[in-house]
């Protein structure tokens, strides 16, 4: 048993150097198309893409007290958190999107911009969180703060119930929030390196020539009674 742990232990060590020494052997390979790929991605990353920006706002659904005791009570703190998901459906409304777009004159249909409008009820409050992607930043604002003016409005005429506030008005966005230059670099050397190792096993893989004693032994099955040394004889 241990004879034969022994033997597998040092196949194992000679498959190992065997992996290595295609890799060094082709390393070059490797090196290129894992550079293209950042040169590529690099490439798109500053000179093909926009830069995005994000500008936010909050705004709070404010609950009713109760009229007796002048408090808060608990179904109506959870009634208000379910009233904050409903609002978040409204502000990406026709009835409020619509209108967003004929104040600010916007160039855009309903469905362009409802695509860069992302509302995110703020879990157990109740605030409702308002973001908006744009590759110019100072529309990005103007619509994040414009939402609130029009659903203020349509909130009360719909519903006919809790008023809303907002909280944090949106200001000029400085620095964009896509594309993430340094991440789609590393992305692509990761996979250039990977598409590399991948080539160079099948370039391995595809090659069936015999080049050395090893690959008679391994691909013909057959013992080596010898081998004949390839020198220049002096003459």
């Amino acid at each position: 048993m241990q004879m034969k742990g022994e033997k597998y232990s040092m196949e194992e060590t000679i498959d190992l150097r065997e992996y290595f020494a295609i890799i060094k052997k082709r390393f070059w390979v490797i090196s290129l198309i894992t550079i293209i790929a950042i040169v590529v991605s690099a490439g798109i990353s500053f000179f093909v893409l926009k830069p995005v920006y994000q500008a936010n706002s909050t705004l709070i659904v404010n609950t009713e007290k109760n009229e007796e005791t002048q408090m808060i009570t608990g179904d109506q703190f959870s009634v208000t958190q379910k009233l904050a998901v409903t609002y978040g459906e409204i502000i990406k409304s026709r009835a409020v999107i619509n209108p967003v777009i004929k104040n600010l004159n916007l160039d855009e249909t309903y469905d362009e911009l409802v695509e860069k409008i992302t509302i995110s009820p703020v879990k157990d409050t109740q605030i409702i969180s308002i973001n908006v992607q744009d590759t110019n930043r100072e529309k990005a604002r103007d619509i994040v703060n414009e939402i609130p003016k029009v659903f203020t409005k349509e909130a009360k005429r719909i519903t006919k119930a809790n008023s809303v506030e907002v909280i944090d008005k949106a200001i000029l966005p400085k620095e964009p929030v896509k594309p993430n230059k340094k991440m789609n670099i590393a992305i692509a050397a990761v996979l250039g390196l990977m598409i590399g190792l991948f080539v160079v096993c099948l370039i391995e893989y595809l090659d069936n020539k015999i080049k050395t004693p090893q690959d008679v032994e391994k691909q013909l099955g057959l013992p080596i009674l010898g081998v004949i040394p390839n020198e220049a004889i002096e003459r």
